[in-house]
């Protein structure tokens, strides 16, 4: 029962797949999107049944399908591991990819292409099922691989666009790096001990003796697959493909930000929890890397006009903060601000794509504004997706981020001032795009004013269901009494983060958090509201702004230092290297063919030269045998 439960979840998605690459184009448009849904819609029935029956009982689901791999006295099943962090996993993957794919059916129908979207939308959400119930690292790798492959499918779908292929290309060769680094800790781990197998792992690892070699060992591996993880979750140095992932579909974006991809590598830290619990050197990397990621990011997203560019690097600045948490060791933590990001920012992405949809592709806020009433639910949605990612009361990111913050500020005073820092960013660049978007005269053309309109049911029901979600998802972990640390402990080998009772030095920090905040939103409300203030155009910023707005020059940094000086290596390899080469192998192959010519003369078909040729040899071998003795 249970092996057919575990395949029917992660063999449902490839189901729909696979019609559609085959089918989809012959059944229309339509079908091929209820296909695709339906196909994530069981795997969340699924996820549910399962999610009911491990929460009753307690006890983890283990799947074997069969014996993969094995190499001396390493073995390696293929199997599936779904205990309490796979299937809290799955419960926003498969739930949040349900809405994404419903969303899709409306926001996609006049693309010609549809069903090959949707096959596509089903294969990352395959991919991504299979990299959290992989019961082993290796399994995990392939699902990690896969969401790499469908990123690049889909960032660069509308392939006609030159930039967008070049974004589909960044994605993938910049988590390639990433990936590096994940081999090598993957490869540090089974030759240490003896297993990839999270279950075998964890009771090594909980009782070997420890040498000064293992340690260092564990440690190297742990810092490895951090780095795997920068590149799959976008942190520094290796953050600057997730917001040219913007060039994508917008339900795209959705899944990249919200459901899968950049928290691939959260998950991954989470489950080896047991590997990074010994590596406290490694803990500080991470926290240190997730503070300034956040901080970086946040102070990007400050300036741009690209409302979705903002929603990336606010994407990347959250995806530090649960790096912050992680380092200090506070899984749960991470892992509750990973479930409420899920919640709003799928539905800011899905509202920004409804406001897209709305002005017929317009991306730039300069250009918007007044929407508010020609697109209610759409800005009444957004606006409680905002206020919940700017940590007001009582909104989902205000508990989750408040446990960051607090988590922070007993392990780290600098880091919690950073973190805070961003935070209070965060809520200055979220009411910028919700007053330059929704607020006072539209801006556009007249065209698109005449057209202006909400959207229809199948873009605005996702986004319902989704700011319930981002405005009540927080009481899953309420301060004093959290339903998601008693469920996620059977997990940790120590308490991973500390149950933060309400004293005055958490509430002076609550109301800390809660000021800086409303902060944000008061100066974004006089500068953007109060003063009508609309961001210069781009020919006429300086300053700063001109360094923020282009985001510190790290890509033109990357490709001055990487890029232009492998391109002139290959140049060179191409023009003397590769043409010298190709001379020797050429003139290896006429060589070849001489002699294979004289010796085909030789082959003349006459037999009065075959028996002469014969005798001859026969002679030679007499002479040599009577000569010898």
């Amino acid at each position: 029962m249970d092996t057919n439960l575990a395949l029917l979840l992660v063999l449902t998605p490839f189901l729909g797949f696979l019609i559609n690459v085959f089918f989809g184009k012959s059944l229309g448009k339509t079908v091929s999107g209820i296909i695709g849904t339906v196909a994530v819609v069981i795997s969340f029935i699924v996820t549910l049944v399962l999610f009911d029956q491990i929460t009753s009982t307690g006890k983890a689901i283990e799947v074997t399908l069969f014996d993969w791999i094995q190499i001396s006295n390493l073995k390696i099943n293929l199997g599936f591991l779904l205990d309490q962090l796979s299937v809290l996993w799955l419960l926003f993957v498969t739930g949040i990819g349900s809405l994404i794919h419903l969303y899709s059916i409306s926001y996609m129908h006049d693309d010609e292409n549809m069903h090959k979207f949707f096959s596509y939308l089903n294969l990352f959400v395959f991919f991504m099922i299979t990299l959290v119930i992989g019961s082993n690292l290796l399994v995990l790798f392939i699902g990690w691989e896969g969401v790499g492959l469908c990123s690049y499918l889909l960032i660069g779908f509308w392939h006609k666009n030159q930039d967008y292929n070049d974004a589909a290309k960044k994605a993938f060769i910049m988590n390639r790096i990433g990936d590096l680094g994940l081999l090598i800790g993957m490869f540090i781990l089974g030759y240490t001990f003896k297993t990839l197998d999270y279950t075998e792992l964890k009771q090594t690892i909980l009782t070997i003796h420890y040498e000064p070699q293992i340690a260092w060992n564990v440690s190297i591996a742990a810092l490895c697959l951090f780095i795997g993880a920068c590149g799959k979750s976008a942190q520094i140095p290796l953050y600057t493909w997730l917001p040219d992932a913007m060039a994508g579909p917008t339900p795209v974006s959705a899944l990249i930000h919200a459901a899968t991809m950049v928290t691939a590598g959260i998950f991954m830290i989470t489950r080896l929890n047991f590997v990074f619990d010994l590596a406290t050197d490694v803990q500080t990397v991470i926290a240190v890397i997730g503070a300034i990621t956040s901080l970086v990011a946040a102070t990007i997203g400050l300036v741009q006009t690209d409302i979705k560019k903002v929603l990336a690097y606010s994407t990347v600045s959250q995806l530090g903060l649960m790096f912050l948490a992680l380092g200090f060791g506070a899984y749960e933590v991470a892992v509750f601000h990973v479930i409420t990001h899920a919640f709003f920012k799928a539905c800011l992405f899905l509202g920004s794509g409804s406001v897209i949809h709305g002005l017929h592709g317009e991306q730039d806020m300069r250009k918007m504004g007044g929407l508010r009433k020609a697109m209610p639910i759409t800005f009444w949605t957004m606006l409680i997706s905002s206020l919940a990612i700017s940590g007001v009361p009582f909104f989902s990111g205000f508990f989750s981020k408040d446990e960051i913050l607090l988590t922070a500020f007993h392990h780290s005073i600098p880091l919690y001032v950073v973190g805070s820092v961003a935070s209070i960013m965060t809520a200055f660049y979220m009411f910028r795009l919700m007053f330059l978007t929704f607020f006072k005269e539209f801006r556009g053309t007249e065209e698109q004013k005449h057209h202006l309109h909400e959207s229809g049911s199948l873009i605005t029901i996702p986004l319902i269901i989704l700011a319930i979600l981002a405005a009540f998802g927080g009481l899953i972990s309420l301060p004093g009494h959290s339903w998601l640390n008693e469920y996620l402990a059977p997990l940790f080998t120590k308490v991973a983060g500390e149950e933060h009772h309400l004293g005055a030095t958490e509430y002076t920090l609550m109301g800390v958090a809660v000021l800086g905040g409303l902060l944000g939103i008061l100066i974004a409300y006089i500068k953007y509201f109060k003063q009508d203030n609309v961001p210069e155009s781009d020919e006429n910023i300086t300053g700063l702004s001109k360094v923020l707005y282009n985001k510190y020059y790290v890509d033109e940094i990357y490709d001055a230092v990487f890029v232009q000086p492998i391109n002139v290596l290959s140049k060179f390899f191409r023009d003397y290297i590769e043409t010298g080469l190709s001379a020797l192998v050429f003139g290896l192959g006429k060589v070849a063919n001489e002699i294979a010519f004289q010796g085909k003369r030789l082959q003349s078909g006459s037999i009065g030269l075959y028996l002469f040729v014969f005798v001859l040899g026969m002679c030679a071998i007499i002479s040599y045998i009577f000569l010898a003795q």
